[in-house]
C-alpha cells in the first residue's frame, strides 16, 4: 500500500473514529448515565442485534437471534466443535449458534481505550454469525474476516446515524493504534488463521463504516 494511501485512511480513520469512539447508548436505550462495561457489552449485543433484524426483514428475511453470549476467564469457556477457547479472544462458534468472550481481556481493552473498542469487537462476531445465517462461502479465511470487519464498520456507522449510539470525544488515537494493532504481521492469506494486515483490516471497516454493510 503506497504511503499517500495509508495517509489518507489513516485521515478517514481519525475522522471516522471521531464518532466511533466514546460511544454510549442514549439515555433512551435505557442506560444509566455513566455506563459500565456490562452496560456497553449489552447494548453491543443488543444493538446490533436489532439492527441486523432490521437488514433481514428489509430484504425479506428472518434474522436468527444468536443462542448465547458467553462471557469467559483464559481457557475455561466453552469449546467451539471440538476446539477449546483461547484466553485474549472473541469468537462465534456456528456449532451452537454462540458468541464467546473472554470478559478480563475485553474489559481492559474497555479500560485501556474507551468503549469504542466493545463496539468494534462484538459487531464483528455477529457479523460472523450473519455469515453462517446467509451460508457464505469462502475459498479463504481471510476473506471471512475482512467481510465481518466491514459488517462491523457499518453496524456502527447505522447505530451512530439512527441516533441509537450517540457520539462523545474519546481517544480515537488510540482506538486507531488497536485497530493497527489487531492486523497480521504478514500478508499471508494462506494462512488458515489469517485476519488481514493493518491496512486491509482498517480498510474493510472504513468500507462498512462509509457505504454500509451492503457493500461489504
Amino acid at each position: 500500500m503506497s504511503d499517500t494511501v495509508t495517509r489518507a485512511l489513516a485521515t478517514a480513520l481519525v475522522l471516522l473514529l471521531l464518532a466511533a469512539c466514546g460511544l454510549t447508548p442514549r439515555p433512551s436505550m435505557d442506560t444509566r448515565e455513566a455506563d459500565t462495561f456490562e452496560d456497553d457489552v449489552r447494548a453491543a449485543r443488543t444493538l446490533g442485534e436489532q439492527f441486523w433484524a432490521q437488514q433481514f426483514q428489509q430484504l425479506g428475511g428472518t434474522y436468527r437471534p444468536i443462542e448465547a453470549f458467553i462471557p469467559y476467564a483464559g481457557e475455561s469457556g466453552p469449546s467451539c466443535g471440538g476446539q477449546p477457547s483461547v484466553p485474549e479472544n472473541a469468537f462465534y462458534c456456528p456449532r451452537g449458534h454462540f458468541i464467546a468472550y473472554d470478559q478480563q481481556w475485553m474489559e481492559s481493552l474497555w479500560n485501556a481505550m474507551g468503549d469504542g473498542s466493545v463496539y468494534v469487537i462484538v459487531p464483528h462476531e455477529l457479523g460472523h454469525a450473519v455469515q453462517a445465517q446467509l451460508s457464505t462461502g469462502f475459498a479463504l479465511n481471510v476473506q471471512a474476516e475482512l467481510q465481518a470487519d466491514c459488517y462491523a464498520g457499518g453496524t456502527l456507522s447505522a447505530l451512530v446515524g439512527s441516533g441509537a449510539l450517540r457520539a462523545e470525544e474519546g481517544d480515537e488515537d488510540e482506538l486507531f493504534l488497536s485497530l493497527e494493532a489487531a492486523g497480521d504481521p504478514t500478508d499471508n492469506w494462506l494462512d488458515p488463521a489469517a485476519h488481514g494486515t493493518a491496512e486491509q483490516r482498517q480498510a474493510a471497516f472504513v468500507k462498512g463504516y462509509r457505504q454500509g454493510v451492503g457493500a461489504c
